[in-house]
């Protein structure tokens, strides 16, 4: 038919057609195909093929085998969707009128529910009325129950044919006697057409009739119609929000207990007999409840849209952590798919959640994980910075238990057998310099990258691995740690010993080139490159001379001058020194595309590339970031120390003046308990007149001493001393004078920095008792003369 369509047509055609009569399965089967495909190419135009195939397809629609028939039928579908009206009318429409008679095969029924369904799709409303409606009526009253079911199912497509008015009083009613029929599999397809037609009912429709349909399924599913449980799980969430507008707040409660009853079906079950036939009808049962749960899973988006995200905590959070704590790996796995579904359903509400997400990021099966990746970038985004209302202090806590969870899925993905998963994850985590800080990104996944690079045996994993690093280099704030990263590609990676590394650190340098500006490849990246081309290995050697194009494109002249010079230098040894004939190949065809003239040079890259700019712009950026966040740091730290030193002196002058004036009572005669204070006072005393002397204050008050507060902190320190030697000429007794010298000798502060710390209000106190140790000594003489 390619070749020549009107030979075949007229040659190999008719013999297909006589054979097929009394051909075999296989041949029977291919024939539908080829048919098939000759449509789908159209080989030849829509009537010719409608005037030499479509006698045959029909023939053939009734073969006594069911696979045989189903293909025939397949074919015939889609060229009812090419055929015109008017052929579909004459050549498919009028035959079916026979073919649907009780008479006719069972298959041959089934055939043609199928293929009114299609039509109904295809004609107009009215002739739908007229001459599809009657046989539709006929086929749902069939004795066969598979007709029935057949039928009901092509329901929804005729409903979608004649419109709204004859659907509500044609197609419902027969709905509504399918839903009570004997047989459960008719009963099903009843209960899922209705459900999928409830957009097409009116309010009225749905609430007198839908809804106790409906109802009457929900009793019957865990007492005498089991078959439908797990339709009903499945379509839970579409009829729930479906319905919800007619729901009573008693209906609204049930349908959300019913749905929290099916999301632990088969969760607690009771211990029975160990019979054999008992068994097996338990695990028959204990499949169809984890595609129940599996079901329930899969609404669970839906149903938080049912009880309005705000009500979640309260309404679903218990069933959302029993279906993510599932024993079943399926149940897992559908909650991983729709867990970014959730995420954004509850925007501000979603820490509620984070425990689940380290949950699934922790679960033992990879294909759990697998599913939760795929939107893992956009999860870690909204957990985040999900919403007005979830507070900073939530997000900061969820954070430390994430990391840890992510560390252990990359290394469980690492150890496992599934390669792709392990890529996956790790091209999904460059997204982590946009959710956690840089040096958290530094210490936990940065170095693992970089061993992932040198150790791992898969080329995808080495290359996702790369690639990520890189990023994490882009956006790391930190210089010192930028360089030392860089340096250890350099050494690890460009100059390491395996050839399998320096391939690596060629595909990292491509890596950098996308992702950073032109002049950061050349000050770090551009030399390394190079020299490349003297590596023993052609393979590497190679893979450079492929590169060189893109390097030089990362030039600027005349900045680049003389890395321009060096890059011409080395494509020069290049062609005069390889031996390797493959790598000279390549090098000569590289040089065609090199320009190593600078006018031409300056012509074609002096241009200003603009991403280029504001990569550029970007990295410096990050330079005056850090240097910001360095001053605002040390200035933090300097203001924090002199706010503890004047703290401290301050405490330190407090326990001075006290300690004054408990020497000054204890100098009363007849106290008893005067040595064993003094002895302690004294040791406290000189330690704290060390701690004075030894003070180091800030540079921002090295010139302290000029301080006009000096006179009157000396005039203290004088006042103490002579307070001091009052007391000694006063006692005669060895513990009061061993106290009073130390008194005496403690409160004597040589340092200039120390006597400008003392408060307005010391001074007051100082006064106070200079006048009372004047008042001493004066009594003291005069009880002496």
């Amino acid at each position: 038919m390619r070749q020549n369509p009107a030979e075949t047509l007229r040659r190999v055609l008719p013999k297909i057609r006589e054979v097929l009569h009394v051909a075999g399965v296989e041949m029977q089967l291919t024939a539908a195909v080829s048919f098939l495909t000759v449509l789908q190419e159209e080989s030849v135009s829509i009537h010719t093929y409608s005037h030499s195939f479509l006698h045959i397809i029909l023939q053939n629609l009734e073969h006594r085998d069911a696979g045989v028939s189903n293909a025939w039928l397949e074919t015939l579908l889609a060229v009812i969707e090419a055929l015109p009206k008017e052929t579909i009318r004459h050549e498919i429409l009028n035959p079916l009128v026979s073919k649907a008679q009780l008479s006719q095969t069972l298959q041959s029924r089934l055939v043609t529910c199928k293929i009114m369904g299609k039509l109904a799709t295809k004609l107009e409303a009215l002739i739908i009325k007229r001459e599809i409606l009657p046989l539709v009526k006929s086929l749902c009253q069939d004795v066969e129950y598979e007709v029935r079911t057949c039928m009901c199912r092509q329901l929804e497509h005729i409903a979608q044919g004649i419109g709204t008015e004859l659907t509500k009083t044609v197609v419902l009613p027969e709905l509504v006697e399918l839903a009570r029929d004997e047989g459960s599999s008719v009963r099903l397809a009843a209960f899922e057409t209705l459900v999928n037609l409830l957009d097409m009912f009116d309010a009225d429709d749905r609430s007198q009739t839908v809804l106790p349909l409906v109802k009457s399924f929900c009793e019957k599913s865990f007492k005498a119609d089991e078959s439908i449980l797990v339709s009903l799980s499945f379509n839970l969430g579409k009829l729930c929000n479906g319905l919800y507008g007619i729901f009573t707040p008693e209906q609204h409660l049930r349908f959300l207990e019913f749905y929290k009853k099916l999301s632990t079906l088969g969760l607690q079950q009771e211990n029975g007999h160990n019979d054999n036939q008992l068994q097996l009808q338990t695990l028959e049962l204990e499949k169809k409840y984890i595609l129940v749960r599996k079901n329930c899973a899969y609404n669970f988006p839906a149903m938080i849209v049912f009880v309005d995200p705000k009500n979640f905590h309260l309404e679903l959070y218990s069933i959302f952590f029993c279906l993510c704590h599932d024993p079943e790996v399926s149940v897992r796995y559908t909650m991983a798919i729709s867990f970014y579904e959730v995420a954004k359903l509850l925007n501000s509400g979603v820490y509620t959640i984070h425990k689940e997400l380290v949950t699934l990021l922790q679960d033992e099966s990879l294909e759990v994980l697998d599913a939760l990746v795929g939107h893992l970038p956009e999860i870690l985004e909204l957990m985040t910075n999900g919403g007005e209302n979830s507070g900073s202090e939530s997000k900061l806590l969820s954070i430390p238990d994430l990391i840890p969870a992510l560390t252990t899925a990359e290394q469980r993905a690492a150890t496992s057998l599934k390669w792709r998963t392990h890529e996956k994850l790790l091209q999904k985590y460059a997204c982590l310099p946009h959710i956690i800080s840089s040096d958290q990104i530094y210490y936990r996944f940065l170095h693992r990258m970089l061993t992932i690079i040198l150790t791992n045996n898969v080329l995808p994993v080495q290359k996702a691995a790369a690639r990520t690093l890189c990023v994490y280099l882009r956006y790391n704030r930190k210089q010192e740690q930028r360089h030392e990263v860089i340096q250890k590609l350099i050494e690890q990676l460009g100059q390491g010993k395996s050839y399998w590394n320096r391939l690596r650190f060629l595909d990292t340098c491509e890596f950098i080139m996308e992702l950073f500006s032109k002049s950061f490849f050349c000050k770090y990246f551009f030399l390394p490159v190079l020299e490349l081309t003297h590596d023993p290995v052609a393979n590497v050697r190679m893979k450079l001379c492929y590169m060189l194009p893109k390097v030089k494109s990362t030039l600027k002249i005349p900045t680049d001058k003389h890395l321009l010079q060096q890059l011409e230098l080395c494509i020069r040894k290049l062609l005069c020194q390889e031996k390797d004939k493959d790598v000279l190949t390549i090098v000569k065809r590289t040089v065609l595309e090199l320009d190593i003239s600078v006018d031409a040079f300056q012509k074609r890259f002096y241009e200003s590339d603009l991403l280029d700019q504001e990569k550029e712009r970007q990295e410096h950026l990050l330079l005056e970031m850090e240097q910001l966040e360095n001053g605002k740091q040390q200035n933090e730290e300097r203001s924090a120390n002199i706010n503890d030193k004047m703290f401290e002196k301050k405490r330190r002058d407090s326990k001075t003046s006290s300690v004054l004036a408990k020497s000054i009572t204890l100098s009363v005669p007849g106290s008893s308990s005067g040595t064993s204070a003094g002895k302690e006072d004294k040791k406290s005393k000189l330690v704290r007149s060390q701690s004075f002397n030894t003070q180091a204050l800030h540079p921002k008050y090295s010139n302290i001493d000029k301080c006009p507060n000096k006179s009157s902190a000396t005039g203290y320190t004088s006042s103490v001393s002579a307070m001091g030697k009052s007391c000694m000429l006063s006692f005669s007794d060895d513990s009061f004078q061993t106290h009073s010298v130390g008194n005496s000798g403690n409160t004597t502060f040589p340092s200039s920095s120390s006597r400008n710390l003392f408060t307005s209000t010391d001074q007051k106190n100082n006064g106070n008792r200079e006048s009372q140790s004047r008042k001493m000594s004066i009594k003291n003489r005069k009880s002496n003369s």
